[in-house]
């Protein structure tokens, strides 16, 4: 399978996730980060999400009426 071909089977979300794992897969083979970094990273953006959601869900459930 070619690349264009991989392309035109995936949906735009699934182009996406693919392209980040081709990305994060050559990172940790080229050593800028090891795939620990990595979950790391990934636990602490998820993180921030969930306390910034939750912050916004707060913040218009005060504000209702």
């Amino acid at each position: 399978m070619s690349y264009e071909q991989a392309l035109d089977v995936l949906s735009r979300d699934d182009r996406f996730k693919a392209t980040v794992y081709a990305m994060n897969t050559l990172l940790i083979h080229k050593g800028v980060y090891t795939h620990e970094e990595f979950q790391q990273l990934v636990v602490e953006w998820t993180s921030k999400q969930t306390k910034q959601t939750s912050g916004e869900v707060s913040q218009a459930i005060e504000a209702a009426p």
